[in-house]
């Protein structure tokens, strides 16, 4: 009998003593890089450009090679930019493209970026030549950026004729329809 009570006395206070298992602090590279992303733009909120380029480049190097790096290296574009320097906003423009070339925001802040640097004749000639269909997108946008807003607009809507499904061709769409927009208001 006391056997009996010892032992359901111990199991009773096993049970009832509140113990857990220790936390265990997982290292999730992915999560940090989101973490350092919006921190990031909080400092580029602030108008704290150079750490928010930082915190970008943390992101970066914490999430290489993913769809979400896009956005890190779009976000440096864009700190660059607002800071007077698209020299330096060029390449993480064409990475952000490279990264996940499905985001029209991507291709409009790098025909800026170009029109910017004064290379959009040369760019042209450049997207010209390509035969990759995503490249229409970029010759449009080049287009249109260089004043010549109605073959900007052909270009960009043979584009989704062509492409119907991509995910990009909606953005595409009403893009075309702001511009129509504003020619139409301009003639008034």
């Amino acid at each position: 009998m006391k056997k009996v009570l010892l032992i359901s006395l111990l199991f009773l206070s096993i049970l009832t003593s509140g113990y857990r298992k220790p936390d265990v602090y997982v290292i999730d590279a992915t999560k940090n890089a989101y973490l350092h992303n919006n921190m990031g733009l909080r400092y580029m909120n602030e108008r704290c450009y150079y750490a928010a380029i930082q915190e970008f480049k943390i992101a970066i190097s914490l999430n290489p090679n993913t769809q979400a790096t896009a956005v890190y290296y779009n976000n440096i574009g864009d700190a660059y930019m607002k800071i007077g320097y698209p020299d330096m906003a060029q390449q993480p423009y064409e990475d952000a493209i490279k990264q996940y070339s499905l985001n029209f925001k991507y291709y409009k802040d790098l025909a800026k970026c170009y029109k910017d640097l004064g290379l959009v004749n040369a760019k042209i000639k450049e997207y010209s030549n390509n035969e990759n269909a995503l490249n229409k997108v970029m010759l449009g946008l080049l287009y249109i950026e260089s004043g010549n807003l109605k073959r900007g607009i052909i270009i960009l809507d043979e584009f989704t004729m062509s492409e119907p499904d991509l995910l990009i061709t909606p953005a595409v769409k009403l893009h075309i329809k702001e511009i129509i927009k504003q020619i139409n208001d301009l003639s008034i």
